[in-house]
């Protein structure tokens, strides 16, 4: 019996939102949030009622406590997150944008208390979980989060449990380009389930369609991938060659596009958890991503188990 169903890691960092559009020069009210794609699968995993532990690094600073105290009131269990008593914690600016377009974000996250995370992080006890989350943004920290999120990988592969790995790929985050697809196919490579944008795909692999970006993966021993398509849903693939694609969940204002991939990631993951098939846990991938896109904030969209449940109950009535 484990303590947690699910592990994630990675940098949460305080968010100053705009409170109104404009050019974030020109900005004088902010509200503070918190944002990163890590936390926030872990939120949304939470909020469908898995155990999730977080792993994490924050300052000693208000900011800092700011971020914890979110965590913690979402029900994570933060009690593996450190606080470091040099190195301040991570934030970023986030312009306001109601014509659903990609918002501008300003990060101030280089040399910040999560950059500083290693493998000395790692414990027994903190490995007793069903299943560990990843993604390609650790690795872009710091050599050292780059090789904390191998060996959590790797010791999460000894024991026989499942990894999910989204590359969220942060190209500013790297020296060059190749340094990036190599280290993140490295960990995607490890991974049971994957989970990539397409364009994130056609960078990684040199191929153009969603079958093509599969089947680079399957034959190197991912079993599952899942391929966001935008709007238009996603394609998925396992590794006994079924495949298909899953129409997009109609949406009639986008408000906010940040957090819809890490959504996406909530649902599938949530459903495969639970042992369903691939094509049911991206059609669930798909509906958390436009739950998140109707809702100003990067994890405020994220549903309830409740919710989840009301739409799975009509979802069956309908078939």
């Amino acid at each position: 019996m484990f303590k947690h169903d699910v592990l994630c890691f990675g940098e949460t960092m305080a968010m100053f939102a705009a409170e109104y559009p404009g050019p974030l020069a020109y900005v004088e009210r902010f509200g503070k949030r918190i944002a990163g794609a890590d936390s926030n699968v872990a939120i949304g995993l939470r909020r469908l009622g898995l155990k999730v532990n977080w792993l994490s690094r924050v300052g000693n600073d208000s900011l800092g406590q700011f971020v914890v105290d979110t965590l913690r009131s979402e029900g994570l269990d933060c009690s593996k997150v450190e606080v470091d008593p040099e190195y301040p914690t991570g934030w970023q600016l986030k312009q306001r944008c109601d014509d659903g377009s990609d918002p501008q974000v300003e990060y101030f996250r280089r040399g910040s208390a999560a950059s500083r995370m290693s493998p000395a992080l790692i414990s027994p006890e903190l490995l007793q979980v069903r299943h560990l989350h990843a993604t390609g943004i650790p690795p872009a920290l710091s050599a050292s989060c780059q090789e904390l999120s191998h060996q959590l990988v790797d010791a999460m592969r000894a024991a026989g449990r499942t990894i999910s790995f989204d590359p969220n790929l942060r190209p500013s985050l790297w020296p060059d380009e190749a340094t990036m697809v190599e280290a993140i196919n490295s960990l995607a490579f490890k991974a049971d389930w994957l989970l990539p944008g397409l364009e994130e795909g056609r960078l990684l692999t040199g191929f153009e369609s969603p079958q093509e970006i599969a089947e680079f993966y399957l034959e190197r021993g991912v079993k599952k991938v899942a391929i966001k398509l935008g709007p238009e849903g996603a394609y998925w693939q396992d590794a006994l060659g079924r495949h298909g694609v899953v129409p997009g969940h109609p949406v009639a204002q986008v408000v906010d596009t940040v957090g819809a991939g890490d959504a996406f990631a909530v649902g599938v993951i949530s459903a495969l958890l639970q042992g369903l098939p691939l094509e049911y846990a991206v059609d669930r991938g798909n509906w958390c991503g436009c739950r998140a896109v109707q809702s100003r904030g990067d994890m405020e969209g994220l549903p309830q188990r409740a919710e989840l449940i009301s739409y799975e109950t009509q979802l069956q009535r309908s078939i």
